[in-house]
Protein backbone atom coordinates (compact mmCIF):
# COMPACT_ATOMS: atom_id res chain seq x y z
CA UNK A 1 0.00 0.00 0.00
CA UNK A 2 1.23 3.32 -0.77
CA UNK A 3 -0.37 6.79 0.48
CA UNK A 4 0.33 10.29 -1.10
CA UNK A 5 -0.87 12.63 1.98
CA UNK A 6 -1.12 16.53 2.03
CA UNK A 7 -1.65 15.77 5.89
CA UNK A 8 0.12 13.19 7.52
CA UNK A 9 -1.58 9.88 6.93
CA UNK A 10 -2.98 7.78 9.84
CA UNK A 11 -1.84 4.14 9.89
CA UNK A 12 -3.55 1.50 7.40
CA UNK A 13 -5.44 -0.01 10.82
CA UNK A 14 -5.29 0.71 14.47
CA UNK A 15 -5.46 -1.50 17.60
CA UNK A 16 -9.10 -2.39 18.71
CA UNK A 17 -9.85 -0.90 22.08
CA UNK A 18 -8.00 -1.25 24.93
CA UNK A 19 -9.67 -1.80 28.86
CA UNK A 20 -9.23 0.65 31.12
CA UNK A 21 -9.82 4.55 31.57
CA UNK A 22 -5.85 4.93 30.30
CA UNK A 23 -7.25 3.86 26.46
CA UNK A 24 -10.70 5.64 27.08
CA UNK A 25 -8.77 8.88 27.81
CA UNK A 26 -6.71 8.35 24.60
CA UNK A 27 -9.83 8.01 22.33
CA UNK A 28 -11.02 11.18 23.77
CA UNK A 29 -8.50 13.19 22.79
CA UNK A 30 -8.71 11.54 19.46
CA UNK A 31 -12.55 12.33 19.06
CA UNK A 32 -11.32 15.54 19.87
CA UNK A 33 -8.58 16.67 17.21
CA UNK A 34 -7.99 19.03 14.64
CA UNK A 35 -10.45 17.36 12.12
CA UNK A 36 -7.56 18.42 9.40
CA UNK A 37 -5.89 15.56 10.73
CA UNK A 38 -7.46 12.54 10.06
CA UNK A 39 -5.98 11.19 6.41
CA UNK A 40 -8.05 8.75 3.87
CA UNK A 41 -7.72 5.37 5.74
CA UNK A 42 -9.42 2.02 4.26
CA UNK A 43 -10.89 -0.08 6.33
CA UNK A 44 -8.57 -3.09 7.55
CA UNK A 45 -8.87 -5.68 5.19
CA UNK A 46 -8.38 -3.38 2.26
CA UNK A 47 -4.77 -3.41 1.98
CA UNK A 48 -2.05 -4.91 -0.78
CA UNK A 49 -2.67 -8.36 -2.00
CA UNK A 50 -6.17 -8.27 -1.01
CA UNK A 51 -9.03 -10.84 -2.79
CA UNK A 52 -12.34 -9.35 -3.30
CA UNK A 53 -15.20 -11.03 -3.75
CA UNK A 54 -16.35 -11.65 -6.87
CA UNK A 55 -20.21 -11.89 -7.98
CA UNK A 56 -21.51 -9.97 -5.58
CA UNK A 57 -21.24 -6.18 -4.43
CA UNK A 58 -18.38 -4.96 -3.08
CA UNK A 59 -18.13 -2.42 -0.22
CA UNK A 60 -15.39 -0.32 0.13
CA UNK A 61 -15.22 1.71 3.39
CA UNK A 62 -12.67 3.66 5.74
CA UNK A 63 -12.40 6.87 7.49
CA UNK A 64 -11.35 10.13 6.92
CA UNK A 65 -12.49 13.86 8.02
CA UNK A 66 -15.85 14.30 8.53
CA UNK A 67 -17.40 16.27 5.44
CA UNK A 68 -14.56 14.91 3.22
CA UNK A 69 -15.14 13.07 -0.43
CA UNK A 70 -13.49 9.93 -1.48
CA UNK A 71 -13.50 8.73 -4.45
CA UNK A 72 -12.48 5.18 -4.69
CA UNK A 73 -11.17 3.65 -8.07
CA UNK A 74 -10.82 0.22 -9.39
CA UNK A 75 -11.52 -2.32 -12.38
CA UNK A 76 -12.99 0.84 -14.14
CA UNK A 77 -15.19 1.95 -11.74
CA UNK A 78 -15.19 5.12 -9.88
CA UNK A 79 -17.52 5.41 -6.63
CA UNK A 80 -17.45 8.61 -4.31
CA UNK A 81 -18.84 8.78 -0.94
CA UNK A 82 -18.63 11.88 1.88
CA UNK A 83 -17.45 10.75 5.48
CA UNK A 84 -20.26 11.08 7.83
CA UNK A 85 -19.97 13.05 11.18
CA UNK A 86 -17.75 10.02 12.49
CA UNK A 87 -16.04 10.16 9.71
CA UNK A 88 -16.70 6.69 8.08
CA UNK A 89 -17.27 6.80 4.24
CA UNK A 90 -18.61 4.09 2.16
CA UNK A 91 -19.09 3.31 -1.48
CA UNK A 92 -20.35 0.00 -3.22
CA UNK A 93 -18.54 -1.62 -6.10
CA UNK A 94 -20.75 -3.35 -8.76
CA UNK A 95 -20.15 -7.13 -8.89
CA UNK A 96 -17.16 -8.00 -10.45
CA UNK A 97 -15.88 -11.19 -12.15
CA UNK A 98 -13.11 -13.41 -11.05
CA UNK A 99 -9.28 -11.86 -12.25
CA UNK A 100 -6.37 -13.63 -11.89
CA UNK A 101 -4.47 -10.53 -13.17
CA UNK A 102 -3.42 -8.23 -10.21
CA UNK A 103 -4.98 -4.87 -10.34
CA UNK A 104 -4.76 -1.15 -7.89
CA UNK A 105 -7.49 -0.02 -6.15
CA UNK A 106 -7.42 3.62 -5.26
CA UNK A 107 -8.71 5.94 -2.16
CA UNK A 108 -8.67 9.83 -3.18
CA UNK A 109 -9.55 12.94 -1.06
CA UNK A 110 -6.89 14.78 0.70
CA UNK A 111 -4.69 12.19 0.51
CA UNK A 112 -4.55 9.42 -1.72
CA UNK A 113 -4.32 5.77 -1.29
CA UNK A 114 -2.83 3.01 -3.50
CA UNK A 115 -3.21 -0.73 -2.85
CA UNK A 116 -1.55 -2.58 -5.41
CA UNK A 117 -2.02 -6.45 -6.41
CA UNK A 118 -5.89 -6.66 -5.70
CA UNK A 119 -7.39 -9.97 -7.34
CA UNK A 120 -10.73 -11.45 -7.44
CA UNK A 121 -11.82 -14.59 -6.38
CA UNK A 122 -13.79 -16.43 -3.63
CA UNK A 123 -13.05 -15.01 -0.21
CA UNK A 124 -14.02 -17.27 2.94
CA UNK A 125 -13.78 -16.53 6.67
CA UNK A 126 -12.20 -18.94 8.37
CA UNK A 127 -13.38 -18.99 12.34
CA UNK A 128 -13.46 -21.21 15.69
CA UNK A 129 -10.74 -22.33 17.77
CA UNK A 130 -7.50 -24.29 18.25
CA UNK A 131 -8.31 -27.05 15.51
CA UNK A 132 -9.30 -24.32 12.93
CA UNK A 133 -6.47 -21.94 14.07
CA UNK A 134 -3.68 -25.22 13.35
CA UNK A 135 -1.29 -23.68 11.15
CA UNK A 136 0.36 -26.40 8.50
CA UNK A 137 3.73 -26.34 10.46
CA UNK A 138 1.93 -28.35 13.03
CA UNK A 139 0.38 -30.97 10.73
CA UNK A 140 1.96 -34.34 9.49
CA UNK A 141 1.90 -33.47 6.08
CA UNK A 142 3.56 -30.45 6.55
CA UNK A 143 6.89 -31.02 4.47
CA UNK A 144 5.08 -31.99 1.31
CA UNK A 145 2.40 -29.40 1.73
CA UNK A 146 5.01 -26.43 2.29
CA UNK A 147 7.27 -27.46 0.00
CA UNK A 148 4.56 -27.53 -3.17
CA UNK A 149 2.21 -24.51 -1.79
CA UNK A 150 3.86 -21.82 -4.32
CA UNK A 151 0.54 -20.29 -5.79
CA UNK A 152 0.13 -16.64 -5.57
CA UNK A 153 -3.98 -16.80 -6.43
CA UNK A 154 -4.19 -18.55 -2.84
CA UNK A 155 -4.09 -15.83 0.04
CA UNK A 156 -4.36 -15.48 3.76
CA UNK A 157 -4.42 -13.48 6.35
CA UNK A 158 -4.81 -13.34 9.77
CA UNK A 159 -6.38 -11.71 12.33
CA UNK A 160 -4.82 -10.48 15.80
CA UNK A 161 -6.14 -12.38 18.57
CA UNK A 162 -8.24 -9.28 20.61
CA UNK A 163 -10.89 -9.00 22.91
CA UNK A 164 -13.23 -5.63 23.05
CA UNK A 165 -15.95 -4.57 25.48
CA UNK A 166 -17.48 -3.32 22.09
CA UNK A 167 -17.53 -3.78 18.66
CA UNK A 168 -14.46 -2.09 17.01
CA UNK A 169 -14.01 -0.17 13.88
CA UNK A 170 -10.91 -1.45 13.08
CA UNK A 171 -8.10 -4.49 13.90
CA UNK A 172 -4.54 -5.74 13.00
CA UNK A 173 -3.21 -8.45 11.57
CA UNK A 174 -0.63 -11.11 12.35
CA UNK A 175 3.05 -10.92 10.15
CA UNK A 176 2.20 -8.68 7.20
CA UNK A 177 -1.44 -9.00 6.55
CA UNK A 178 -2.48 -11.04 3.17
CA UNK A 179 -0.08 -13.28 2.39
CA UNK A 180 0.23 -15.07 -1.32
CA UNK A 181 1.04 -19.00 -0.52
CA UNK A 182 4.89 -20.11 -0.64
CA UNK A 183 6.98 -22.42 0.81
CA UNK A 184 7.89 -18.84 2.99
CA UNK A 185 4.75 -18.44 4.42
CA UNK A 186 2.57 -20.97 4.30
CA UNK A 187 3.38 -23.26 6.89
CA UNK A 188 1.56 -20.38 9.12
CA UNK A 189 -1.86 -20.60 7.46
CA UNK A 190 -4.84 -22.16 9.28
CA UNK A 191 -4.25 -25.26 7.97
CA UNK A 192 -7.78 -26.66 7.63
CA UNK A 193 -8.34 -23.27 5.77
CA UNK A 194 -5.32 -23.83 3.50
CA UNK A 195 -6.75 -27.50 2.19
CA UNK A 196 -9.89 -26.03 1.44
CA UNK A 197 -8.37 -23.10 -0.46
CA UNK A 198 -6.32 -25.23 -2.40
CA UNK A 199 -9.08 -27.57 -3.84
CA UNK A 200 -11.59 -24.71 -4.68
CA UNK A 201 -8.95 -22.54 -6.09
CA UNK A 202 -8.01 -26.40 -7.87
CA UNK A 203 -11.67 -27.05 -8.79
CA UNK A 204 -12.51 -23.52 -10.10
CA UNK A 205 -9.31 -21.62 -10.93
CA UNK A 206 -10.05 -18.58 -9.33
CA UNK A 207 -7.97 -17.10 -6.61
CA UNK A 208 -9.59 -17.75 -2.97
CA UNK A 209 -8.38 -15.38 -0.08
CA UNK A 210 -8.71 -16.68 3.59
CA UNK A 211 -9.86 -14.57 6.44
CA UNK A 212 -8.59 -16.56 9.01
CA UNK A 213 -9.96 -15.14 12.80
CA UNK A 214 -9.59 -17.78 15.31
CA UNK A 215 -8.72 -18.34 18.91
CA UNK A 216 -7.64 -21.57 20.38
CA UNK A 217 -9.61 -22.34 23.12
CA UNK A 218 -12.18 -19.79 22.91
CA UNK A 219 -16.39 -20.82 23.21
CA UNK A 220 -18.98 -20.09 20.83
CA UNK A 221 -20.79 -17.07 23.19
CA UNK A 222 -17.43 -15.02 22.49
CA UNK A 223 -17.90 -15.34 18.69
CA UNK A 224 -21.30 -14.49 18.85
CA UNK A 225 -22.50 -10.58 18.64
CA UNK A 226 -23.90 -8.12 21.49
CA UNK A 227 -27.26 -8.02 19.58
CA UNK A 228 -28.03 -11.76 19.26
CA UNK A 229 -27.05 -12.44 22.87
CA UNK A 230 -28.88 -9.20 24.06
CA UNK A 231 -32.41 -10.14 22.17
CA UNK A 232 -32.21 -13.40 22.90
CA UNK A 233 -34.39 -14.68 26.04
CA UNK A 234 -32.50 -18.43 25.88
CA UNK A 235 -29.04 -16.82 26.14
CA UNK A 236 -29.84 -14.58 29.12
CA UNK A 237 -27.86 -17.20 31.29
CA UNK A 238 -24.72 -16.06 29.63
CA UNK A 239 -24.66 -12.32 30.91
CA UNK A 240 -25.19 -13.20 34.48
CA UNK A 241 -22.96 -16.51 34.30
CA UNK A 242 -20.54 -13.57 32.83
CA UNK A 243 -21.67 -11.10 35.63
CA UNK A 244 -21.20 -13.68 38.23
CA UNK A 245 -17.47 -14.18 37.03
CA UNK A 246 -17.07 -10.53 37.52
CA UNK A 247 -18.06 -9.92 40.75
CA UNK A 248 -15.90 -13.37 42.20
CA UNK A 249 -12.86 -12.07 40.14
CA UNK A 250 -10.84 -10.06 42.83
CA UNK A 251 -10.85 -13.01 44.70
CA UNK A 252 -10.22 -15.36 42.31
CA UNK A 253 -7.20 -13.32 40.91
CA UNK A 254 -5.71 -12.89 44.70
CA UNK A 255 -5.90 -16.76 44.55
CA UNK A 256 -4.34 -17.07 41.04
CA UNK A 257 -1.34 -14.62 42.03
CA UNK A 258 -0.70 -16.96 45.19
CA UNK A 259 -0.43 -19.81 43.14
CA UNK A 260 1.47 -18.83 40.04
CA UNK A 261 3.92 -17.15 42.72
CA UNK A 262 4.13 -20.98 44.50
CA UNK A 263 3.93 -22.58 41.49
CA UNK A 264 7.18 -20.16 40.29
CA UNK A 265 8.88 -21.16 43.00
CA UNK A 266 8.71 -24.85 42.57
CA UNK A 267 9.49 -24.49 39.29
CA UNK A 268 12.73 -22.55 39.98
CA UNK A 269 13.97 -24.95 43.19
CA UNK A 270 13.05 -27.89 40.40
CA UNK A 271 15.40 -26.79 38.00
CA UNK A 272 18.18 -25.69 40.22
CA UNK A 273 18.15 -29.60 41.60
CA UNK A 274 18.10 -30.56 37.72
CA UNK A 275 14.90 -32.38 38.23
CA UNK A 276 11.95 -32.53 35.69
CA UNK A 277 8.94 -30.04 36.32
CA UNK A 278 5.79 -30.74 34.48
CA UNK A 279 3.78 -29.66 37.26
CA UNK A 280 0.77 -27.59 35.23
CA UNK A 281 0.91 -23.64 34.98
CA UNK A 282 -1.88 -22.19 36.97
CA UNK A 283 -4.97 -21.17 34.49
CA UNK A 284 -5.85 -17.27 34.79
CA UNK A 285 -9.26 -16.66 35.83
CA UNK A 286 -11.65 -15.08 33.71
CA UNK A 287 -12.28 -12.09 34.28
CA UNK A 288 -11.96 -8.21 32.26
CA UNK A 289 -10.33 -8.71 29.19
CA UNK A 290 -10.51 -12.23 28.72
CA UNK A 291 -11.07 -14.03 25.66
CA UNK A 292 -13.97 -15.88 27.30
CA UNK A 293 -15.59 -12.49 27.57
CA UNK A 294 -18.97 -13.03 25.89
CA UNK A 295 -19.06 -11.01 22.42
CA UNK A 296 -15.50 -10.16 23.12
CA UNK A 297 -14.11 -11.80 20.10
CA UNK A 298 -16.54 -10.70 17.67
CA UNK A 299 -16.42 -7.08 18.76
CA UNK A 300 -12.25 -7.05 18.41
CA UNK A 301 -11.99 -10.05 15.52
CA UNK A 302 -14.95 -10.14 13.30
CA UNK A 303 -16.83 -6.59 13.93
CA UNK A 304 -14.21 -4.68 12.21
CA UNK A 305 -14.40 -7.32 9.15
CA UNK A 306 -18.44 -6.45 8.10
CA UNK A 307 -19.50 -5.54 5.38
CA UNK A 308 -16.70 -7.09 3.74
CA UNK A 309 -17.96 -9.49 0.55
CA UNK A 310 -17.38 -13.06 1.55
CA UNK A 311 -18.91 -15.93 -0.23
CA UNK A 312 -19.29 -17.83 3.23
CA UNK A 313 -17.40 -18.78 6.67
CA UNK A 314 -16.24 -21.91 7.47
CA UNK A 315 -15.86 -22.53 11.14
CA UNK A 316 -14.70 -25.14 13.96
CA UNK A 317 -15.29 -24.98 17.24
CA UNK A 318 -17.06 -26.62 20.00
CA UNK A 319 -14.79 -28.72 22.14
CA UNK A 320 -14.82 -25.38 24.96
CA UNK A 321 -18.33 -25.96 24.87
CA UNK A 322 -19.05 -29.74 25.11
CA UNK A 323 -19.67 -29.35 28.97
CA UNK A 324 -23.10 -27.16 27.87
CA UNK A 325 -24.05 -29.43 24.97
CA UNK A 326 -27.97 -28.98 25.86
CA UNK A 327 -27.49 -25.28 25.33
CA UNK A 328 -24.89 -25.34 22.45
CA UNK A 329 -27.68 -25.59 19.53
CA UNK A 330 -29.60 -22.47 20.81
CA UNK A 331 -26.43 -20.92 20.87
CA UNK A 332 -24.60 -21.70 17.79
CA UNK A 333 -27.84 -21.19 15.74
CA UNK A 334 -27.61 -17.55 17.37
CA UNK A 335 -24.13 -17.15 16.48
CA UNK A 336 -24.69 -17.99 12.66
CA UNK A 337 -27.76 -15.88 12.05
CA UNK A 338 -26.19 -12.92 13.79
CA UNK A 339 -23.17 -12.97 11.69
CA UNK A 340 -25.51 -13.36 8.92
CA UNK A 341 -27.55 -10.30 10.04
CA UNK A 342 -24.35 -8.42 10.69
CA UNK A 343 -22.92 -9.10 7.25
CA UNK A 344 -25.43 -8.09 5.51
CA UNK A 345 -25.34 -10.52 2.82
CA UNK A 346 -28.18 -12.57 3.00
CA UNK A 347 -28.02 -16.57 4.48
CA UNK A 348 -24.60 -17.06 3.39
CA UNK A 349 -23.45 -20.60 3.44
CA UNK A 350 -21.98 -21.58 6.72
CA UNK A 351 -20.19 -25.16 6.69
CA UNK A 352 -18.58 -26.29 10.47
CA UNK A 353 -16.43 -29.52 11.05
CA UNK A 354 -18.34 -32.06 13.87
CA UNK A 355 -16.31 -32.82 16.43
CA UNK A 356 -14.09 -35.19 15.62
CA UNK A 357 -13.39 -38.89 18.27
CA UNK A 358 -11.44 -37.98 20.85
CA UNK A 359 -11.18 -38.90 24.88
CA UNK A 360 -11.56 -36.18 27.00
CA UNK A 361 -9.86 -37.27 30.58
CA UNK A 362 -9.31 -40.74 28.57
CA UNK A 363 -13.22 -41.08 28.73
CA UNK A 364 -13.74 -42.85 25.67
CA UNK A 365 -16.70 -43.74 26.49
CA UNK A 366 -18.74 -41.15 27.79
CA UNK A 367 -20.63 -39.13 26.13
CA UNK A 368 -20.67 -35.42 26.28
CA UNK A 369 -18.59 -34.93 22.96
CA UNK A 370 -21.74 -37.16 21.62
CA UNK A 371 -24.49 -34.39 22.99
CA UNK A 372 -22.48 -31.73 21.55
CA UNK A 373 -22.19 -33.64 17.65
CA UNK A 374 -25.82 -33.91 18.46
CA UNK A 375 -26.21 -30.03 18.93
CA UNK A 376 -24.07 -29.45 15.69
CA UNK A 377 -25.94 -31.72 13.87
CA UNK A 378 -29.59 -30.03 14.92
CA UNK A 379 -28.13 -26.54 13.49
CA UNK A 380 -28.28 -28.01 9.96
CA UNK A 381 -31.93 -26.83 10.16
CA UNK A 382 -31.03 -23.14 9.56
CA UNK A 383 -30.50 -22.68 5.38
CA UNK A 384 -27.17 -22.76 3.91
CA UNK A 385 -25.12 -25.16 6.22
CA UNK A 386 -23.64 -28.36 5.66
CA UNK A 387 -20.93 -30.21 7.95
CA UNK A 388 -18.10 -32.13 7.65
CA UNK A 389 -18.22 -35.38 9.97
CA UNK A 390 -14.62 -36.20 11.18
CA UNK A 391 -15.40 -39.14 13.18
CA UNK A 392 -12.76 -41.37 11.54
CA UNK A 393 -10.10 -38.74 11.53
CA UNK A 394 -9.75 -37.53 15.07
CA UNK A 395 -6.94 -38.81 17.97
CA UNK A 396 -8.58 -40.52 21.06
CA UNK A 397 -5.68 -39.13 22.81
CA UNK A 398 -5.05 -35.35 21.25
CA UNK A 399 -7.17 -33.28 21.09
CA UNK A 400 -5.47 -31.30 18.11
CA UNK A 401 -5.61 -33.99 15.50
CA UNK A 402 -2.49 -33.42 12.96
CA UNK A 403 -4.70 -35.12 10.13
CA UNK A 404 -5.98 -31.59 8.90
CA UNK A 405 -5.68 -32.32 5.55
CA UNK A 406 -8.82 -34.52 5.32
CA UNK A 407 -11.00 -31.64 6.77
CA UNK A 408 -10.46 -28.99 4.81
CA UNK A 409 -10.87 -31.07 1.74
CA UNK A 410 -14.43 -32.55 3.37
CA UNK A 411 -15.60 -28.61 3.54
CA UNK A 412 -14.21 -27.79 0.34
CA UNK A 413 -16.87 -31.07 -0.66
CA UNK A 414 -20.22 -29.19 0.93
CA UNK A 415 -18.71 -25.76 -1.03
CA UNK A 416 -18.48 -27.16 -4.75
CA UNK A 417 -21.75 -29.31 -4.05
CA UNK A 418 -23.93 -26.71 -2.96
CA UNK A 419 -22.61 -23.24 -4.02
CA UNK A 420 -20.69 -23.98 -7.25
CA UNK A 421 -22.73 -27.36 -8.61
CA UNK A 422 -20.05 -29.67 -8.98
CA UNK A 423 -21.45 -33.05 -8.82
CA UNK A 424 -19.46 -34.44 -6.12
CA UNK A 425 -20.31 -36.14 -2.83
CA UNK A 426 -20.41 -33.82 0.31
CA UNK A 427 -21.41 -35.71 2.93
CA UNK A 428 -21.67 -39.37 4.67
CA UNK A 429 -24.34 -42.24 5.06
CA UNK A 430 -27.38 -40.49 6.76
CA UNK A 431 -30.18 -42.59 8.95
CA UNK A 432 -33.42 -42.12 7.27
CA UNK A 433 -35.48 -44.48 9.20
CA UNK A 434 -35.06 -47.00 11.42
CA UNK A 435 -37.78 -49.86 11.85
CA UNK A 436 -38.01 -53.10 14.76
CA UNK A 437 -38.57 -56.07 13.47
CA UNK A 438 -39.12 -58.48 16.20
CA UNK A 439 -35.70 -58.76 18.72
CA UNK A 440 -33.83 -57.05 14.96
CA UNK A 441 -33.56 -53.02 13.97
CA UNK A 442 -33.46 -52.19 10.34
CA UNK A 443 -31.85 -49.49 9.42
CA UNK A 444 -32.15 -47.86 6.14
CA UNK A 445 -29.48 -44.69 5.44
CA UNK A 446 -29.48 -42.08 3.06
CA UNK A 447 -26.85 -40.53 0.84
CA UNK A 448 -25.44 -44.49 0.84
CA UNK A 449 -23.71 -42.93 -2.55
CA UNK A 450 -22.28 -46.20 -4.39
CA UNK A 451 -23.83 -48.19 -1.15
CA UNK A 452 -22.47 -49.09 2.28
CA UNK A 453 -19.12 -50.31 3.21
CA UNK A 454 -17.67 -50.99 6.46
CA UNK A 455 -14.01 -50.21 6.16
CA UNK A 456 -12.52 -51.21 8.76
CA UNK A 457 -13.51 -54.72 8.66
CA UNK A 458 -15.87 -54.48 11.66
CA UNK A 459 -18.91 -52.77 11.86
CA UNK A 460 -18.38 -51.77 15.06
CA UNK A 461 -20.68 -48.33 16.60
CA UNK A 462 -24.22 -49.43 16.76
CA UNK A 463 -25.85 -49.60 20.25
CA UNK A 464 -29.75 -51.28 20.88
CA UNK A 465 -31.59 -50.26 24.34
CA UNK A 466 -35.02 -51.75 25.99
CA UNK A 467 -37.08 -50.50 27.64
CA UNK A 468 -34.58 -50.21 30.49
CA UNK A 469 -32.89 -47.31 28.26
CA UNK A 470 -29.49 -49.24 28.42
CA UNK A 471 -27.47 -49.65 25.50
CA UNK A 472 -25.68 -52.53 24.53
CA UNK A 473 -23.03 -53.09 21.73
CA UNK A 474 -25.33 -54.37 18.61
CA UNK A 475 -23.87 -56.67 15.85
CA UNK A 476 -24.43 -54.82 12.53
CA UNK A 477 -24.73 -56.32 9.16
CA UNK A 478 -25.06 -54.72 6.31
CA UNK A 479 -28.19 -55.78 3.47
CA UNK A 480 -27.94 -54.25 0.17
CA UNK A 481 -27.00 -50.58 -0.85
CA UNK A 482 -28.30 -49.16 2.35
CA UNK A 483 -29.65 -51.23 4.98
CA UNK A 484 -27.93 -52.11 8.48
CA UNK A 485 -29.51 -54.57 10.01
CA UNK A 486 -28.82 -54.80 14.09
CA UNK A 487 -29.55 -57.50 16.56
CA UNK A 488 -28.16 -57.89 20.13
CA UNK A 489 -28.56 -60.73 22.37
CA UNK A 490 -28.12 -58.74 25.60
CA UNK A 491 -31.61 -57.03 23.98
CA UNK A 492 -34.14 -59.27 23.07
CA UNK A 493 -36.39 -56.61 23.12
CA UNK A 494 -34.98 -53.21 21.31
CA UNK A 495 -37.17 -49.78 21.40
CA UNK A 496 -34.13 -47.65 21.08
CA UNK A 497 -30.83 -47.33 18.62
CA UNK A 498 -27.50 -45.45 18.51
CA UNK A 499 -24.89 -44.99 16.18
CA UNK A 500 -21.30 -43.60 16.95
CA UNK A 501 -22.72 -42.11 20.76
CA UNK A 502 -19.84 -42.28 22.63
CA UNK A 503 -16.60 -39.38 23.11
CA UNK A 504 -14.53 -41.43 20.85
CA UNK A 505 -16.06 -44.07 18.88
CA UNK A 506 -14.89 -46.68 17.10
CA UNK A 507 -17.76 -45.94 13.97
CA UNK A 508 -17.00 -48.03 11.12
CA UNK A 509 -19.78 -47.48 8.82
CA UNK A 510 -19.58 -44.86 5.43
CA UNK A 511 -20.50 -45.13 2.16
CA UNK A 512 -18.25 -45.44 -1.09
CA UNK A 513 -17.23 -42.24 -1.43
CA UNK A 514 -15.19 -42.67 2.02
CA UNK A 515 -17.20 -40.07 4.06
CA UNK A 516 -17.76 -41.45 7.66
CA UNK A 517 -21.65 -41.99 8.59
CA UNK A 518 -23.49 -38.93 10.73
CA UNK A 519 -23.67 -40.10 14.52
CA UNK A 520 -27.08 -40.41 16.53
CA UNK A 521 -29.53 -40.26 17.05
CA UNK A 522 -29.84 -40.24 20.66
CA UNK A 523 -32.34 -42.94 22.55
CA UNK A 524 -35.65 -41.24 22.36
CA UNK A 525 -37.57 -40.48 25.19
Amino acid sequence: MTTSPALPALPASTPAPAFGLAARLFALLLASAPLGDAAVTPAPLFRDGAVLQRDKPLPVWGSAAPGERVTVSFAGQTKSATADASGRWSVTLDPLPASATPATLTLAGENTVTLSDILVGEVWLASGQSNMEWPINHTYDRALDVAGSANPLIRHIKVTRRVADAPADTTTFDRSGWEAASPATTGQFSAVAYHFARDLHAVLGVPVGIVNSTWGGTRAEAWTDPDTLASSPGLAYIAKEWGDSLASYPERKAKFDADLAAWEQRKAAAEAAGQAFTERRPGVPWGPGHQATPSGLYNAMIAPLVPYAIRGAIWYQGESNAGKADRYHELFSALITGWRARFGQGDFPFYWVQLANYAPGGRASDTEWAFLREAQTRTLALPATGQAVTLDIGDVRDIHPRTKKDVGRRLARLALARDFGLQVVDRGPELASATREGAAYRLVFGEAHGGLIAPLNELSGFELAGEDRVFHPAEAKIEGRDTVLLTSPAVPEPVAVRYAWRNAPVAGLFNREGLPAVPGPPAPG
